[in-house]
């Protein structure tokens, strides 16, 4: 019998309709799983029990009046918690941030989701200010991956990742500056989606500026595209939303991709070096799409690696994040983020808008290369999970996060839509993901990709073991 915890948000819709189960069984399913694997795992930062049961019981009231709220009423989610919700501090990873006081606002999509009646089961964990792509902080230690929990589960929305893989809830918000959503969502199994810049409105604005997105985190695109048409709602806090779209998300996930022009790119011009059961996976993916009718050729994208810029945005950013705290509790910080900080702190003005040059360019030249091709499709990481707890492979030479994770971090840059969907599993088990890229403001297009790789078959693995979520 399939369990509450393995359905789809799209399927606990149709059965609360059907009155096959109700809120409250799927609610009391999540947290139970939530906690069952919390020790395991490391998940959450908090598990919300008595605010969700009771959220799931006006639910149910709901749907037993055939009133329902919203389009995702009674299902679970859970929230990065970098990301705003009103009801308990959100501490972002850090023991610099004072638990005390109000904590009386939502950010624009939490307060999407609760307006279409979410059940909210916990916050998630982050690396500290979400700063890398694996998920350890000072304030909630390891996040591991339930495939393997001696392995990373990625970051910086590896809770969230982790939360979605167990069945903590087929929901999830997170965000992605750099791959952050793609990156965990990889390692875990599951389907992320970052957003054209300005899709998901944001706020407070991001001390990374324009290279922070928020997206869903979920089982398949048909949730994904269900959350979307939560979350896209306008909020007038954020200066550079976009105005909202005129159809909805779920409704252009059909039609396939016949007839699409499809640029596979396995290593960005030999620029990447691939690990041959994630290349081979890959590929795999994208005949699966020449199958079905569009037309794919084997051809890069026209830029060299742009990671000093990167370099340059992201650190300056994150130097903005602490440099109000005194001394003293900088050395609170993760040691890292706390070296970042400091070169990030050291760049002029000139050298940010030499890199915003850089960006623009790295826009300019994707803007051409979409006139040709309607969709990219890379490996989403070269690798698959490593050792938790360490922010680069041992051995790999690589310094920083940004080493492993040439597939993701540019089209932060370039603000353009980008999904990654799981395409097999390595050698040892572990997921392997497929990354969809399209022109800015085509995230239906996204979507529709990955949904035919869904419904082909190619676009899921098995859920992680039961026996994969014990303590190692």
């Amino acid at each position: 019998m399939t369990e509450l915890t393995d359905l789809t948000a799209v399927q606990l819709v149709e059965g609360y309709r059907k009155g096959e189960f109700s809120p409250v069984d799927a609610a009391g399913a999540a947290l139970r799983r939530a906690e069952e694997t919390q020790p395991a795992v490391n998940a959450f930062v908090r598990i919300e029990a008595e605010r969700a049961l009771a959220d799931a019981e006006a639910s149910a009231e709901r749907w037993r009046r055939g009133e329902p709220q919203g389009l995702v009423d009674g299902v679970p989610v859970s929230v990065k918690d970098l990301i705003l919700m009103r009801g308990g501090p959100t501490l972002r990873g850090s023991l610099t941030v004072r638990p005390e006081g109000k904590w009386d606002e939502d950010a624009p999509s939490v307060a999407r989701l609760r307006e279409h009646g979410a059940v909210f089961v916990g916050r998630t964990t982050t690396p500290e200010f979400g700063w890398k792509g694996v998920t350890d902080s000072p304030q909630s230690g390891i996040t591991r991956n339930p495939y393997d929990p001696s392995r990373t589960s990625g970051g910086s929305s590896g809770g969230s990742a982790v939360a979605v893989s167990v069945g903590a809830g087929p929901l999830s918000l997170g965000t992605d500056g750099g791959g952050s959503v793609r990156i965990p969502a990889a390692f875990c199994g599951i389907f992320a989606l970052k957003p054209t810049y300005g899709r998901v409105p944001l706020y407070p604005a991001s001390p990374f500026g324009t290279l922070a997105h928020v997206g869903p985190m979920t089982r398949d695109a048909a949730d994904a595209a269900l959350m979307m048409d939560v979350i896209t709602g306008p909020d007038v806090r954020d200066w550079s939303q976009l105005d909202a779209v005129a159809e909805s998300f779920s409704s252009r996930l059909g039609g396939g991709v016949h007839g699409l022009r499809v640029a596979y790119s396995p290593s960005f011009g030999g620029q990447v070096a691939v690990r041959p059961a994630v290349a081979a996976a890959v590929r795999r993916a994208v005949e699966s799409l020449a199958a079905r009718g569009a037309y794919v050729e084997e051809v890069d994208p026209d830029f060299s690696e742009p990671v000093e810029a990167f370099h340059t945005l992201w650190f300056s950013g994150a130097a903005r994040v602490v440099h109000h705290l005194p001394a003293e509790r900088r050395e609170l910080l993760d040691p890292g983020l706390r070296e970042i900080c400091g070169q990030g702190a050291r760049y002029s003005a000139l050298d940010y808008l030499e890199a915003v040059d850089v960006r623009m360019d790295l826009g300019r030249r994707m803007g051409r290369f979409h006139e040709t091709y309607d969709l990219l499709v890379t490996p989403t990481l070269p690798i698959t999970a490593f050792e938790a707890g360490v922010e680069v492979p041992k051995g790999s030479g690589h310094r920083r996060w940004t080493g492993w994770t040439p597939f993701t971090y540019p089209f932060n840059l370039t603000q353009q839509p980008a999904a990654t969907v799981p395409c097999g599993v390595d050698e040892d088990g572990l997921p392997i993901g497929v990354q969809i890229v399209a022109a800015r403001h085509a995230d239906a297009l996204v979507l529709r990709a990955a949904q035919t790789l869904y419904e082909a078959g190619a676009g899921g693995i098995a859920p992680p073991p039961r026996t994969g979520t014990t303590a190692s």
